[in-house]
């Protein structure tokens, strides 16, 4: 990668030698794609090497939480330098498309996607998916016994018995879909009746099915795959995945790409997003993270229920953007 430091140098030494009337041959410097990605680093690192080698393009990458880059994004406006926002959620990626920051993806790439995983305007398209789950404690809990909604984890059945992770990201999109399913009132019933019925707050999903595996909880709040990257280590890991249908608690949520209207290598950007939904990034996605593939035809890895057979709600992604009215019901309910 050429740094920006070392192409300045080189434009000012080229035109030192064309002001003293030395006439050289300059090759054209090429241009850097510059990604926002609020996906993790251990995740981009190996993808962006070989994207750069497979593109013969160069890559950088500013790295942190989708929404906070989201909200850069929004305030750098036209001053930013970054191509393309990959996000962890689609909330952040439908929050800059409402304020008209992304540009509309070419049919022939958003078409590799089915329509609930990307933007039905085109603003973005999913690369890969994150099923919400309730893990359980196979020691401590029945299959029979095993809530049919998300809803019911509030029952004094549950009470001491639940983590869930308040603050995290994928949360407050599940928080987000409750309240366009279920309503402002009934979300916020729900969220103080799981304080009141003490629920044990972790700060990730990693810590909630560490205290499963513990028997500190019985069951959590979490995203599919988390649970395999203990059960590769340890076959005998007492947790397992439960599925509600229908409900918040059985949102598919995607982290996706969007190119931004600031971008003045369009062309590249399109290609980078082609390369992630191509089969071999694809099968790195659900191979190496236990992600949902979402290009057709990529088998899911572990024993993880394909997509087209889970139940999720009925909703466009889009409509999670509006983290901030979630925020101010966590408040509402004490949580935050």
């Amino acid at each position: 990668m050429v740094s920006i430091g070392v192409r300045r140098i080189s434009l000012i030494i080229a035109g030192m030698l064309l002001s003293t009337g030395i006439g050289i041959s300059v090759a054209a410097t090429p241009k850097t794609l510059t990604i926002y990605s609020g996906r993790e680093e251990k995740i981009m690192k190996p993808l962006i090497e070989k994207a750069q080698k497979d593109l013969g393009i160069n890559i950088e990458v500013r790295y942190g939480d989708s929404t906070e880059l989201a909200i850069a994004l929004i305030e750098e406006g036209k001053n930013s330098r970054a191509d393309l926002f990959y996000a962890q959620d689609a909330g952040s990626l439908g929050a800059i498309a409402q304020e008209k920051r992304t540009l509309t993806i070419p049919n022939q790439l958003l078409n590799k996607v089915d329509g609930q995983f990307r933007s039905s305007t085109g603003q973005w398209v999913g690369i890969s998916g994150r099923a919400r789950v309730i893990d359980y404690n196979t020691k401590l809990v029945k299959t029979s016994e095993l809530p049919t909604s998300v809803m019911q984890l509030s029952d004094p059945k549950w009470r001491g018995k639940v983590g869930w992770a308040p603050t995290n990201g994928s949360f407050l999109s599940f928080v987000t879909a409750m309240r366009l399913l279920e309503g402002e009132q009934k979300t916020l019933e729900w969220l103080k009746g799981m304080k009141a019925n003490q629920a044990k707050a972790y700060s990730s999903n990693s810590a909630i099915v560490e205290a499963l595996g513990r028997g500190e909880v019985a069951l959590g709040l979490v995203n599919n795959y988390y649970l395999y990257r203990f059960t590769t280590k340890d076959p005998n890991f007492p947790v397992a995945i439960h599925h509600t249908r229908g409900d918040a608690g059985s949102l598919i949520n995607v982290a996706g790409l969007a190119v931004l209207n600031t971008t003045d290598q369009k062309s590249d950007a399109e290609k980078l997003v082609d390369y992630m939904l191509s089969p071999n990034v694809q099968k790195y996605l659900t191979q190496q993270f236990y992600e949902y593939p979402l290009v057709k035809g990529i088998p899911v890895s572990q024993k993880q229920v394909p997509l087209d057979q889970l139940k999720s709600p009925q909703l466009d992604l889009s409509q999670l953007s509006d983290l901030k009215g979630t925020l101010s019901l966590l408040q509402e309910a004490g949580l935050v």
